[in-house]
């Protein structure tokens, strides 16, 4: 009896291990195109995230922004997503695609943030640097001129 409980057990395990992946949809969203759309949303989201009022001013809904510009509707991105994500290996070689392209970026920005600070410290004009107690000599010394 307990051979028979055994067996059962294993070989419950063994079936309910079967690889079960989800269907290729009619209309899947091309691999690179798919990282292209991902990555869009990535710096609409991070933009909405650190200045909400950005979007909000100029009315972009981010979602239908990307949708309508590479011309997929919203069921067609969440199917192609789900077929991706179910394939771990696959999904995680498209978050690796977008994070390299946003860390690129990232540094390609910062050098030019750097570059234009850099650029405006030059052409800023140079003041003389006047410290605290002179500007009180100065006083002092023109109210004692203006006693004698």
């Amino acid at each position: 009896m307990k051979k028979i409980i055994s067996l059962l057990a294993i070989f419950l395990v063994l079936v309910s291990c079967k690889d079960e992946t989800v269907k290729k949809p009619n209309r899947l969203i091309e691999k690179d195109e798919m990282v292209n759309i991902m990555y869009d949303l990535s710096l609409l989201e991070g933009i909405k995230y650190q200045n909400p009022t950005s979007l909000d001013t100029f009315k972009i809904n981010p979602k239908k922004y990307i949708y309508k510009k590479y011309k997929v509707d919203s069921l067609q991105f969440a199917k192609s997503n789900t077929y991706y994500a179910s394939n771990y290996e696959e999904y995680a070689n498209i978050i690796d695609q977008v994070n390299d392209r946003l860390t690129k970026n990232k540094t390609a920005i910062a050098a030019l943030i750097k570059a234009e600070a850099k650029k405006n410290k030059k052409k800023k004009p140079v003041e003389k640097s006047v410290s605290p107690t002179s500007k009180m000599i100065d006083s002092l010394e023109i109210n004692q001129r203006k006693r004698l």
